[in-house]
């Protein structure tokens, strides 16, 4: 059996509990050799205290510590120059994998070399799937279409499809997409290289429908990998702000 590629995981905390150990726990966990960059946007929880007792001595964890909550974007990008590995996944740390996700999806970036990143099935909770996992690129329309209920009637017609994907039936294999969702994005190193890092413009929310759009102009394809999951309890780092993450 062929080994898998090394993958280095970049996860960003703010205040995810011990939910954050449980993430890493999961990674670590991995069939495919990992790295794991944890950073911390100064969470004022016990996260980072929970981490550190559970994994002290492993040297596949580096914690990095920003002086303040500097979002989503940048959190991200200030791991990159660390990162050494020729896949980097960014996860969100309240999402577990399974021991064989990294290997799976790994295999599958392998076979399609035209693919920028790649994301996978999202479960929430409840055993059913995140909104955000397979989706199109909300243009004005689209919004329109979600927010009236018009998506409802798509099968009359397809300009009243949603930007989000969840209502149509899971596909047999890989296929092209417009966007994944930013819990779970794996990207292949020489791709992130001509495209550039997240856009730190975006504080938090956004920036992965804007890196997608940016792969996609790059000539990079999109992947959704159905036959893979992995649980994202959603919204630990965002609740704080729930109107504003809904808005």
């Amino acid at each position: 059996m062929d080994v898998p590629p090394p993958i280095s995981v970049i996860v960003v905390n703010f205040n995810a509990g011990k939910l954050l150990t449980e993430c890493v726990r999961s990674v670590l966990a991995s069939t495919a050799p990992v790295e794991t960059l944890v950073v911390d946007n100064r969470s004022t929880d016990n996260s980072l205290d929970t981490l550190r007792q559970a994994f002290a001595e492993n040297e596949r964890l580096k914690i990095i510590e920003n002086p303040e909550n500097l979002g989503f974007a940048k959190a991200n990008n200030i791991a990159l120059p660390l990162a050494q590995c020729d896949y980097i996944l960014f996860l969100n740390p309240d999402c577990l994998i399974r021991p064989d996700t990294l290997a799976r999806m790994l295999a599958v970036m392998e076979k399609h070399p035209q693919a920028g990143m790649a994301g996978c099935l999202i479960r929430n909770p409840d055993g059913s799937e995140q909104a955000g996992c397979r989706r199109a690129v909300p243009t004005p329309w689209r919004t329109f279409v979600r927010l009236m209920g018009l998506y409802k009637f798509s099968k009359y017609h397809p300009k009243l499809n949603s930007f989000i994907q969840t209502d149509t039936p899971l596909p047999r294999e890989p296929v092209a997409i417009e966007a994944i969702s930013g819990a779970f994005m794996l990207v292949r190193r020489s791709a992130l290289e001509k495209v550039g890092p997240l856009d730190e413009g975006y504080f938090m929310h956004c920036e992965d429908l804007d890196w997608c759009m940016r792969f996609r102009q790059a000539g990079f394809e999109i992947l959704f990998v159905p036959n893979v999951e992995i649980l994202h309890v959603g919204g630990v780092c965002s609740t704080s702000r729930p109107a504003l993450v809904e808005y």
